[in-house]
This record gives C-alpha cells, structure tokens and sequence, in this order.
C-alpha cells in the first residue's frame, strides 16, 4: 500500500509532456494562447496578423512562417521575454512604438529571461530591432532586421542593442538602415559573427564593452564601419568594411585588443583611426584606396603593427605626434604601395625602411593653407635635406622591415556586387545628422 502511494505521488509529480498548440490570428489571441499555456509548449503560428503587444511569461517555442504577423499597433515592444528559455522562430514582428527613450523594439528581451533564442524572424517597422536588455546567453540568430528611415540618424533605432548581457550570440543577421547594426553597451563576453550591415551610421558600435568578439561581419555603405570605443579586450578578426564614408576602423579609448586579418577599403576618408588606444595587436589587415590609411594620434601608445598591407591610400600615414614610433617587430614590418624598395637577398623584407611622414606633413596638418606652398623650392629644399639627413627629422613613425608583397583578403561575389552599389555614395553629400568626432552623437 505505501508502495503504490509513493509510485502515485511520483507520477502527480512528473511534468506532463509539452504540447503543441496552434493559434489562429486574431485580436488578444496570441496573449490568450500565452496566458493558458503550461511551460514548454509549442505555439504554432499561421498565415495571418496577430495584435500585440504581448509578454511571454514563461518557458515556450513559439513558431510560425513569415505571413504570420505580430504587430505591436505602434505601442511599446511588440514582443517581451520576461522568462527564461523561451524561443521565437520564422514569423514576422512589426509595429512597435516608436519612443526612442523608452527602447521600443520589435523583440525586447528582459533580465531575467535567459538563454532566449530569437530565430529566422523577420523584424520591420520598429524603433529598435531587437534589444537585448539584461537577459543572459541569448542567441539571435539568422534574423532579417530592417529599421527606420527617418532623416535624422540619430531618430532612428538600432538594428540589434545589446545591454549588460553577458554570453550573447549574434549571429548570420541580416541588418538594413535604422541607426547603428549591433550597438554593444556595457556588455561583455559575447560573440558577434557573420552579420551583414548595410545603410546605417555604424555597422557595429562598442561602448563599454569587454572581452567580445566582432568576427567575419560586413559593413557596406555605412557612415562608419567598425567603432570600438571605450572597450577592452576585443577580438576584431576578419571583418570587411566596404565603401564606408568615415571610418572604416576605429580604436577610440580602446584597450587590449586583437584586430586582425580585416580588410577595409574604398572611398573612406580613414581605413582606420587609433585614438588614445593602447597596447592593441594590430596585424594581417589590409587597408585599401582610403583619404588616409591610418591616422594615429592622442598619445597611444605601446601597440604593435606587423604585416599590415597599406594600399593606394592618398595618404598612408598621418601621425600627430613627437615621439619616435617603430612599426615593425621581429625583422617584420607592413607592406606600403608607396615604398619603391629591393629585396636583393629575396627574403620578402625590403632593404631600406620606411619613414611616411616628415616636417612638411606635420606642418601641413596644423596649417592645411600651406599647402599652396608644397611646389615651392623652399619647401623642395626642406623635404631634400631631411631625406639626407634623417637626424633632422622630427618624431614620427618608421618602418625597419617593410614587406615586399602584400596580402590579399578575398570578397565573395555577391558581396563584391553589394559593394559595387554603393560606389559614388559620399561624392553625393547627405543630409543626416552624424559627426563622428562628437561623442555625444554616438
């Protein structure tokens, strides 16, 4: 008899398994389907519109193809997680609020809700795409997010915001105008890989943010590229910044970090900008057809620059500085379009150094009116004199151990045409609100 009360009270106590429910479209009927679900239910969304906004309070996988539509009615979030281990997959959401202060957003996902996984939706017509807000280990994965496109940047939300949320997965995300692609704050130990970014002001944006890796991304046609600022401990491997107008890289305030084997070029004022940024591993880039490939300044100091490729950039240093700068390490340096050097034993290393920069340069960037000078013999005499007699030279950077050949970083296809698109873009002014040098823009 106690036997069989044990084996009873077992079996009340076991979870019953989940079940899958279909819910039809409808006014409340997405809420009413929540609200009378147990944990771990499937709910199977079909063709049509359902009214939002709704809140998932508990454990479910809600699923559907893209004609099923969650629409916010433009009220707050149309979609709330504020349990853990809830999944959304395939359908559409639109229609959220369009308060830029109160983070409106097409799908917002709660601390407390971890381990969230938001996948393949599409997400339109909302301030802020998908705002991860507190909640741990979620994956946003594979996602089409189309933001606004108000005439002021600075209106608009972003694609995906990623706030004090620890172990977050960005991945596959296909992202379109809106403010900034990913927008990372105060958030750490992260991964963002493989998103392509297109019309924005920044692809990706990093405030705040430690120990995250930005890998394999694209930026195409954005006002700037890669913006690491105020951040420590980022990897930035492998990205692609292509005809962005501004940066296509930038290290602002930016510590500790790896960036490596990424390749940015066409149209940009600067391949890559280092601003008050210290002890940065900065290798196997390629930084290509630029104003200026890389302007260094504001006291940074202790990074290291090996085997960078420099390429038909009209100016491939601007260094504004005294000290003198060695960017080469162990017998290796970086390849310069512009070296006309031999390699007469043929070990890849040059034979002479580099030096791009003399006292005209720096005189230049302090008075840009000298320029009508440059032609002058006076100035002739200047840059002759210093290139025969080096102790003359101010600080500056120089290069030990240029590299004879440079490496090369592949585009596919279908991005080369994506970029082809947006060539000429900035030669057509705009009529946005962005200065990138103003941090209180960002």
């Amino acid at each position: 008899m106690r036997l069989a009360v044990l084996l009873l009270g077992l079996l009340s106590a076991a979870p019953l398994a989940a079940a899958e429910r279909s819910v039809a479209p409808g006014a409340d009927s997405l809420a009413q389907a929540v609200a009378g679900a147990a944990p771990g239910d499937v709910l199977a969304l079909v063709d049509g519109v359902y009214e939002g906004p709704v809140t998932i309070d508990r454990p479910l996988t809600i699923l559907g193809p893209r004609g099923a539509v969650v629409d916010g009615g433009g009220t707050g979030s149309v979609i709330t997680l504020a349990a853990p281990d809830v999944t959304l997959s395939g359908f559409t959401v639109t229609g959220s609020g369009q308060v830029n202060e109160n983070l409106d957003a097409g799908v917002k996902i709660l601390e407390g809700a971890d381990r969230a996984q938001v996948k393949g939706l599409l997400v339109t017509g909302n301030m802020h795409g998908i705002d991860v807000h507190g909640g741990r280990d979620a994956q946003v994965v594979g996602n089409e997010i189309v933001g606004t496109r108000k005439p002021h940047m600075n209106e608009r939300g972003n694609g995906i915001y990623v706030w004090n949320s620890p172990g977050t997965l960005l991945e596959g995300n296909s992202i379109r105008y809106g403010r900034d692609g990913i927008f990372s704050n105060a958030s750490s130990n992260s991964i963002y890989r493989g998103n392509l970014m297109r019309d924005l002001r920044f692809a990706v944006h990093f405030m705040y943010t430690r120990n995250t890796e930005v890998s394999r991304n694209i930026s195409i046609g954005n006002h700037l590229g890669f913006a690491i600022m105020f951040s420590d401990r980022a990897k930035v491997l492998n990205n692609q910044s292509l005809g962005d107008r501004e940066h296509g890289l930038m290290l602002n305030y930016a510590n500790n970090a790896d960036v490596t084997g990424n390749l940015v070029r066409g149209g940009t004022k600067k391949c890559l900008f280092i601003y008050n940024a210290h002890k940065n591993l900065i290798w196997n880039n390629r930084f290509e057809g630029c104003g200026i490939g890389i302007h260094f300044t504001a006291g940074s100091e202790k990074n290291v620059l090996i085997g960078n490729a420099f390429i038909g950039n009209r100016e491939q240093v601007k260094y504004v500085g005294t000290r003198n700068m060695e960017w080469s390490h162990d017998g290796r340096g970086n390849f310069w379009s512009d070296h006309p050097a031999y390699d007469l034993n043929g070990d890849g290393i040059a034979d002479s150094f580099y030096r791009p920069n003399d006292l005209m340069d720096q005189i230049l960037w302090s008075q840009p009116a000298a320029a009508l000078l440059t032609g002058s013999p006076a100035v002739q005499l200047i840059r002759w004199s210093q290139q025969s007699f080096p102790a003359t030279l101010p600080g500056g950077v120089r290069d030990s151990a240029p590299l004879m050949r440079p490496l090369t970083i592949p585009v596919a296809p279908e991005i080369q045409t994506l970029e082809a698109e947006v060539q000429g873009r900035w030669a057509q002014g705009h009529t946005d609100d962005l200065d990138p040098s103003d941090l209180a823009t960002h």
